[in-house]
């Protein structure tokens, strides 16, 4: 009987139970509730810390080890590279002289990521310079890595990888990807760090991939909210201030704040490719009432040769004439009628039934922007 008895008053309290938890998620503010479907996103993966950040390197050298297929005489840097070279190492030979394909002139790109120290090493990605037809095989010679500041920053050798591959023969060319551009894992190692030191640092900022007062203003309350104190203040619609207590450890005062969980409040956009006929229409755009009449006038031209022949003894001569017919066909109109809380699935639908093309669609969209019947912003790339 106790059993039982302790078994229904915890059934009953549960749903008490329940209650003071929707009151603990909400951060025990009355009258406000948490909607389900909002979609909540960690601080690092909208934002990132100021002066917390990449370093892009770029270098120039050559690849060796090529089967005939690097660069041709017409290209005459590669030559003068392998001359400056060779005379580095002692053998003296004029480029004019030089008649190789076993080489390429390539320029190798690396990303140097904060905190590197001397010794790090790094992936690079390697380019054909010149006319090379593949890379394959090839090993990349030392080569310096330059900041945007003219200072070397690492040095890059190693054989390349490559995703591809391109065979000639007789004329008849098969390719694979592409073959002159590969990569050399762990090919860099760093040999100067960039300085940062965030020790002594009592103050942060959080820039925002996307400007947006309200999410500056979400992921202030967040932060603020999960610490337990008043830490995270919005300057503007991207920037959103940190600052750190004395004596607090900089590291996990970080690793606190990107991993708070906040709201995301994403535009309601549309991308739209001009080159491809891609179009991506995000799932927060809002439709409003609209009519859309689409249809088209068809117009082919169509010119014909023909051999005229003269009569049989006669002095005339054989004619080309040439015709041409004109056909023009019009289309019926298509119409589409998007009523009050349509959604963007039901206009690709409806688009998807008359037989709406990609450049279609991205005409009808833009006239739907210009109509204010598309609450979006498109952005044409």
């Amino acid at each position: 009987m106790k059993n039982s008895r302790r078994h229904s008053n915890f059934f009953i309290a549960r749903p008490l139970f329940y209650l003071a938890l929707s009151f603990l998620v909400i951060g025990g503010i009355p009258g406000r509730a948490l909607d389900p479907s909002q979609k909540l996103a960690r601080v690092k993966d909208i934002a990132t810390i100021e002066g917390i950040r990449d370093n892009q390197l770029v270098g120039y050298g050559i690849v060796v080890g090529l089967q005939g297929t690097g660069d041709s005489q017409q290209t005459t840097f590669p030559i003068q590279t392998l001359a400056s070279t060779l005379l580095r190492m002692g053998v003296s030979v004029p480029a004019r002289s030089i008649r190789v394909q076993n080489l390429a002139a390539v320029f190798v790109s690396a990303t140097l990521p904060p905190f590197s120290r001397s010794g790090t090493k790094l992936d690079i990605t390697v380019s054909s310079a010149g006319d090379a037809r593949s890379l394959e095989g090839g090993l990349l010679l030392m080569t310096p890595l330059y900041g945007a500041d003219g200072n070397i920053y690492a040095q890059a050798q190693g054989p390349l990888v490559v995703g591809g591959y391109a065979i000639s023969v007789n004329g008849n060319v098969k390719q694979m990807n592409h073959p002159n551009t590969a990569r050399v894992p762990y090919g860099a190692i760093v040999e100067r760090p960039v300085p940062l030191d965030i020790d002594h640092r009592n103050q942060f900022s959080l820039l925002l991939n996307d400007a947006d007062f309200r999410s500056a203003e979400a992921v202030a309350n967040s932060i603020n909210e999960k610490l337990g104190r008043a830490v995270a203040h919005p300057l503007d619609s991207r920037r959103v201030t940190l600052n750190v207590s004395p004596g607090e450890e900089v590291p996990a005062f970080l690793a606190d704040v990107e991993s708070v969980e906040v709201p995301i409040y994403p535009r309601a956009k549309v991308i739209v490719n001009e080159r491809t006929g891609t179009v991506v229409i995000g799932g927060r755009v809002v439709l409003q009432p609209v009519s859309i009449l689409h249809g088209g006038l068809a117009v082919n031209v169509v010119s014909e040769f023909q051999v005229s022949q003269p009569g049989p003894f006669s002095d005339g001569s054989t004619k080309v004439v040439q015709q041409t017919n004109v056909d023009a066909i019009d289309k019926p109109v298509n119409r589409i009628d998007l009523k009050q809380g349509a959604t963007v699935d039901d206009l690709v639908r409806s688009l998807q039934a008359i037989g709406a093309s990609a450049r279609d669609v991205i005409s009808i969209l833009q006239a739907m922007k210009s109509a204010g019947a598309l609450e979006a912003e498109i952005e044409v790339q």
